[in-house]
């Protein structure tokens, strides 16, 4: 006698038998990988920073260039002898600084990462490396706008009679060139060079440093907090490390007299006049103004790159 499943039709069979389990290496689709970030979102992200803070880096540069001692002291003479508007002298200069420095730098450190194999969890050092790779790219290919904003920042710290008295960043640019020779775009490399090497193997790469580190524990998570205290460290040690560095930048690229471009002149007469402290003149101004910087260029870079994956998301193209 025949059992009943044995009676079916081979059609019937098929149907009423259980489907099979699909393999888990079958059934999902590997990974996609993530597509790089624009590469001027880092630009974008220092310029919008720069562009809040600009008073205070005004401030540090007078400081650093001029004879005032105070920080106060400096903004009421800015303020009694431009007014408010004075406060933002020289912000064109700051954006073809920013969109031309900052742009390459974060560039750079992205693929001066790659290039190291400094992914998730690097060590300090490689960030580092990579830093230092990233800032000296910058610091040559930055340095023209660099001196365009040291200048018309540091203008109306001077004497009328030595003035520069000009337009706007490209107006600097043009007369640069047309009076001092297209070497006057060189003016200062070596320190500036020097110091977006620090610049960037400090900030950058202790931010990543910073942010990686938190993450371990349980108290953070990728979001605002998790990036507010990075930055925040971040700019507290790239203002120490970069300050003897940029009180020599600002004094050399300030100055427009035969001879006065020698960065060892510099030193020597700032060491005989000041003695070596001078080379942390103007740290609480620039404390002051590169830390809210810091804070507000990662806080906005990843809220960019929040946005960037949000329009991806949804079907955009972002270039």
């Amino acid at each position: 006698m025949s059992s009943p499943s044995s009676s079916k039709s081979p059609l019937a069979q098929a149907v009423s038998d259980p489907i099979p389990p699909v393999s888990p290496a079958l059934s999902t689709k590997p990974p996609l990988k993530k597509q790089p970030y624009p590469f001027w979102l880092g630009g974008v992200a220092a310029t919008i920073a720069a562009s809040i803070t600009h008073p205070l880096d005004l401030t540090k540069v007078r400081l650093q260039a001029s004879g005032d001692k105070r920080m106060v002291q400096s903004i009421k003479k800015t303020l009694n002898t431009a007014g408010v508007r004075g406060l933002f002298d020289g912000i064109s200069g700051t954006w073809l600084r920013q969109m031309s420095y900052s742009m390459c730098r974060f560039w750079a450190y992205d693929e001066s990462k790659k290039l190291l194999g400094a992914g998730k969890d690097a060590p300090a050092w490689k960030l580092a490396a990579a830093g230092s790779m990233a800032g000296g790219i910058a610091g040559l290919i930055g340095n023209p706008g660099e001196i365009v904003m040291v200048r018309l920042q540091g203008d109306f710290a001077k004497a009328p009679e030595k003035r520069f008295n000009y337009k706007h960043c490209f107006d600097a640019l043009f007369r640069m060139v047309r009076e001092e020779g297209l070497s006057s775009l060189a003016r200062g490399v070596g320190p500036n060079v020097f110091r977006a090497i620090l610049m960037n193997a400090s900030q950058l790469a202790s931010y990543d440093f910073f942010k990686s580190e938190l993450l371990k524990t349980k108290y953070f998570d990728d979001n605002i907090a998790c990036h507010f205290t990075a930055s925040f460290a971040a700019g507290t040690v790239a203002t120490t490390v970069c300050s003897p560095a940029d009180v020599l930048k600002s004094r050399i690229m300030n100055a427009s007299g035969p001879g006065s471009s020698s960065t060892m002149g510099v030193i020597r007469s700032s060491m005989k006049a000041e003695g070596p402290m001078f080379m942390f003149k103007g740290w609480v101004p620039a404390w002051t103004r590169l830390q809210p910087t810091t804070i507000l260029i990662f806080l906005t870079l990843e809220q960019l790159k929040n946005a960037v994956d949000w329009s991806r998301a949804k079907g955009f193209t972002v270039v």
